[in-house]
């Protein structure tokens, strides 16, 4: 998995590619820590290179978002998701709690 991070005016543009499974989810979580850690919470995150992600990407989605949303002080939403990656979100209930859009200029917009 690869993760390219852009500091934006609004937020935090977040770039994956490869798979979001067990041994790489670890190393998103703490890029998304460190970001958390510098006061930043509003974060974009643009799947459209993922190729799969399994319940442990799902639950680092779940723990970032519930810090971010804690004090109302921002959110997680995902650009460009796959297929495959929505079906799975939206079976697992997901799409209620975390924002989908088709592009990542209406993502940033959001903010």
């Amino acid at each position: 998995m690869n993760i390219e991070i852009k500091n934006l005016k609004r937020c935090d543009l977040v770039t994956l590619s490869g798979r979001i499974d067990s041994e790489t989810s670890p190393k998103l979580e703490k890029e998304l820590a460190a970001i958390t850690a510098a006061d930043r919470f509003k974060f974009v995150l643009d799947l459209e290179k993922v190729e799969f992600m399994s319940s442990a990407g799902l639950r680092v989605l779940v723990n970032v978002q519930k810090l971010c949303k804690r004090y109302n002080r921002g959110e997680i939403v995902l650009a460009r998701v796959p297929k495959n990656i929505f079906n799975a979100l939206d079976l697992a209930g997901f799409t209620s709690i975390i924002k989908i859009f088709d592009d990542t200029t209406l993502a940033v917009g959001h903010f």
